[in-house]
């Protein structure tokens, strides 16, 4: 394929490395772009946030970021250690929630209002969990009877 008109050095640098193959067998040939979001102009940020898997919780309004971590309750605290550790995870929240309350909202922003969580029902969720994933131990096996030494052995 020859050029019509005038060829720019980068033109000529690119069609002589297709002619030698240079273009070849790259990751992710013949796969279709993601231009779906192109009209978007924070399109960047958000390919950035999925691609490093950052976290942006702390950017959201206070409200929503209590709901999403409600969201994740109980399974989020089947890590935790004893009951009373959990119920103070689940009082903390709920005494978040009660401050984020009383915060008056932001200006030309509706009131958004995060849910308490009923600590006990919680609790109850966290057991039967931490049931379900706790691995059965088997019963140990009865203890062997010591060995006699040789010189006691005779009958």
């Amino acid at each position: 394929m020859q050029p019509s008109g005038p060829e720019s050095p980068v033109e000529r640098a690119i069609r002589e490395a297709q002619e030698r193959g240079e273009f070849d067998d790259l990751p992710g040939a013949g796969r279709p772009l993601d231009l779906g979001d192109a009209d978007d102009p924070m399109w960047w940020v958000r390919r950035l946030a999925v691609r490093e898997q950052l976290d942006f919780t702390g950017a959201l309004p206070p409200a929503v970021a209590l709901r999403k971590e409600a969201a994740t309750f109980p399974a989020s605290l089947v890590e935790l250690a004893g009951e009373e550790s959990v119920r103070a995870v689940l009082e903390d929240y709920n005494a978040r929630v009660r401050r984020d309350r009383l915060r008056p909202p932001d200006p030309g922003m509706p009131q958004l209002l995060a849910p308490t969580v009923d600590v006990e029902d919680l609790l109850g969720q966290w057991r039967a969990l931490r049931a379900a994933t706790r691995p059965v131990r088997p019963d140990p096996p009865p203890a062997a009877q010591p060995r006699r030494p040789w010189w006691r052995r005779r009958r």
